[in-house]
């Protein structure tokens, strides 16, 4: 792992995580376009630390409050918020635990993450088309925590994507656009953060190196932009921009596996 790559999946975790595009997706096919070696455990944990940083960063005040009322105000608004991410992130930290060998061997296969682009673009397009858009954070319940947390299982897939099914799951609810990407970020913390940990006890100080520095400063830096860019967009702008984008990436892909054979 050269400093140029890492910086380049640094900033592709950065985006990929926040933005309904899948990062894990890119982060597969990007060393496949390029014949890049593959990063590693090592890198891959200074990718989620990154992403974990940046989101901590942009919501600290929103988690330090939750936590708070959590513990001492669990019947307050966000006394209840918090209970509720946290049993939604309950089902994507099992299934990635139970299917962690298969999303590091057969799920990696370009024409599925294709095939996952693609059918989750059109998803995604649906549930925008489809959803009420009229909840905001004050009216979230904790079905619509079981609900999105649910759909946040099948982002073990690449090309599904945390971020995007997450989302859908939110417009289909009946939350605003803009609800549905805040509370999809707020969810991430617990997941993003079990992840690292895992990974964590395996890493070793020598493997902290300046790849892996690159890697967890670009992701952060990236991620917490990609974060503000996303809030702002959806204010007023759809995810048809995201489907399109998904949909060609999911043609690019299909073309050179074949050109290759």
């Amino acid at each position: 792992m050269n400093v140029i790559q890492a910086v380049i999946l640094g900033l592709v975790q950065g985006l990929g995580e926040f933005l309904p595009i899948s990062s894990s997706a890119h982060l597969v096919l990007l060393p496949w376009f390029f014949r890049w070696p593959d990063p590693g455990l090592t890198f891959d944990v200074a990718l989620h630390l990154g992403t974990l940083i940046a989101v901590i960063l942009y919501f600290w005040r929103d988690l330090l409050e939750l936590v708070v009322c959590g513990l001492f105000q669990p019947r307050s608004r966000d006394g209840r918020l918090f209970y509720y991410l946290l049993v939604a992130s309950v089902p994507g930290a099992l299934f990635g635990y139970l299917l962690e060998d298969q999303a590091a061997t057969v799920f990696r296969s370009p024409l599925l993450i294709a095939a996952t682009l693609t059918l989750m673009g059109l998803g995604l397009w649906w549930a925008d088309r489809a959803g009420r858009k009229s909840r905001s954070m004050d009216e979230i319940t904790l079905m619509d925590g079981i609900i999105v947390g649910l759909s946040q299982a099948l982002a073990i897939i690449p090309g599904v994507s945390r971020s995007g099914i997450t989302m859908s799951a939110g417009l289909l609810t009946g939350m605003r656009r803009e609800t549905a990407a805040r509370f999809s970020f707020l969810m991430s913390v617990p997941i993003i953060a079990g992840a690292a940990l895992l990974q964590l006890k395996d890493l070793t100080t020598a493997a902290v190196n300046t790849p892996f520095i690159l890697g967890v400063v670009t992701s952060a830096v990236v991620g917490f932009l990609a974060i503000k860019f996303m809030l702002r967009y959806l204010r007023h702008g759809s995810y048809l921009l995201f489907t399109w984008y998904r949909i060609l990436l999911a043609l690019l892909v299909v073309m050179v596996f074949y050109w290759r054979r």
